[in-house]
Order: C-alpha cells, then structure tokens, then sequence
C-alpha cells in the first residue's frame, strides 16, 4: 500500500509538471561595458505567456567553471523542472528566473574573466548592475523594485551573490549562498582554486572580512535582506560558512544557516533550489 502511494504521488507529480507551461530560454544582450555580447538562460513561469502580469526575479548564479546553463540542465540544477514542481506544489510563487554567465576564457570555462567581480578590462560588476539587470527589467514583465528582486548561487555563484547583496542591499529582497565560497582563505585549502587567486583582491574583500570591517550604515542596511545559507557537513568550504555565519552573529544581522548532509556536488545544490526559491519569495500562507 505503501509503495502504491507513492507511486501514485509521483504520477500526480509528474502531471502536473507536464502540464506546466513554463519555457527556458538562451539568449544573449550586448554590453557596452565588456565589449562582447554576453549569453544568458531565463525561465519564464506558467501563465507568462498569456498574462498582462508582472513577476519577481530571482538571480541564479553558477558556480566556478559551470556557465548560464549549469543551473538548468538535466544532471545539474535541473531548474525548470524542480521550479515547476515548487510553484504547483504551492511551495514557491511564480517567478522568473534569471542565470547569467560568468565564464572565462581558459580551459573548461576557467581563467581570465571568471568570476563576477571587476578585474582589469573585464569590469564584470558593473555591466551586471549598469547593464544587464536593466536588461532584463527592460525586456521582460518584471517586479522591478528591491521586494521584486532576490540573488543566489553556489560556490563561487555563492559569494559572489553575498557580495553583490553586501555592496547593492537595495537592490535584492534576499540572498542565499549554497556552498559558498565566502572567504579567500579558501585558497590554501586546495591548488584547484589558483584560478580564483584574484577572487577576493579584486572584489576588495570577501564577504567575511566586509562584515570585519563594516562601517554601522553599511550593517544598518543589511538589516533590509533576508539572508541564508546552507553547506554540506563533508564539504571543504564548511569553515568559510562557519566564520560568514559567526560574523553575521556578531554584527546582530539575521541568518538562517543549514548544515546539511553532503557534500560539493550537484546533489546537495539541487536539494538546495527548494529552499532557495521558497526564501526568495514566500508563498503566503492561506
């Protein structure tokens, strides 16, 4: 019997995502800033389509050596699928979401121009708030106001998006960093990473030594976000979450943390996109 209920549960599941007609879509906005047209994935939620209405969005960022499609494809974040799954299940509200790319020119997508921060002639940042965010409030039917925008990531999609909502708290509602990488200390850990040696000096400070350094208006205006974050028990970047944590503890900023089982894989992450888009956006409860 027990077996039959699940069985039965999954076809429910499984109908009503079928019946979703949300759609993902590639595409590209030229920047000024960086001087190359810069590709992009977007999900866009049941009912878009045929609705005058006007939806939040939720920035997805990939992690280091991922790209715009790591979020969404089968065997990765698997991101339309688990989103249509929440929002039917009434465990998220019909957003958009948006995955930019932050690749870089070296092998598998590494090296020069990775990251999310400016470095010399790749001034990153500033096309992401000059240039693409009013992208896409321009060409898609967005909540385009602080309560309409939320940011998450993993890895380094995780720091970067606790940086973006450090330095632009007025920008996101939310924050949430799965697996981040939260502080440049990380680099002794593992050689891997030599790629990202210029992660932290260019961004001019992880977030951990921001909040060591904080002026009162800056933590003032942390206050105005809803941040979380998550981390495997078995994962490397552990101590880093540990120390973000301790330092939002000491300024008195709120944060939810999770320590979940897992490890730095695709399996925690997608575990994680429930959590990040339910956090993101609440559902009202009835």
């Amino acid at each position: 019997m027990k077996k039959l209920s699940i069985l039965i549960a999954l076809m429910a599941a499984f109908a009503v995502t079928a019946q979703a007609q949300s759609r993902l879509e590639h595409l590209t906005v030229k920047s000024e800033i960086l001087g190359v047209e810069k590709v992009y994935s977007i999900y866009l939620p049941d009912g878009y389509d045929t609705s005058a209405e006007r939806y939040p969005v939720l920035y997805l960022l990939h992690g280091a050596w991922g790209n715009h499609k790591s979020w969404n494809r089968t065997g990765g974040g698997e991101q339309p699928r688990i989103t249509d799954e929440q929002i039917a299940a009434g465990k998220a509200v019909k957003m958009i979401v948006v995955m930019p790319d932050a690749t870089g020119k070296g092998e598998k997508r590494g090296g020069k121009n990775m990251g999310y921060f400016n470095v010399s002639n790749w001034a990153y940042e500033d096309f992401f708030f000059q240039e693409f965010i009013p992208h896409i409030d321009q060409k898609f039917r967005t909540i385009a106001t602080k309560e309409g925008r939320a940011i998450a990531g993993l890895s380094m999609g995780g720091g970067g998006s606790v940086v973006y909502a450090q330095r632009h708290p007025e920008m996101f509602c939310a924050c949430y960093s799965t697996s981040g990488l939260l502080d440049h200390r990380y680099r002794a850990v593992t050689p891997k990473l030599d790629e990202l040696e210029w992660l932290w000096s260019v961004a001019e400070t992880s977030p951990v030594e921001f909040l060591r350094h904080a002026t009162h208006e800056q933590i003032e205006k942390l206050h105005t976000v809803r941040w979380m974050l998550d981390c495997g028990d078995d994962d490397g970047l552990i101590q880093t979450n540990l120390d973000f944590f301790s330092e939002m503890k000491r300024a008195k900023v709120n944060v939810e943390f999770r320590i979940r089982d897992g490890v730095h894989d695709w399996k925690f992450w997608r575990e994680a996109l429930p959590l990040i888009l339910e956090h993101s956006f609440p559902p009202v409860q009835k």
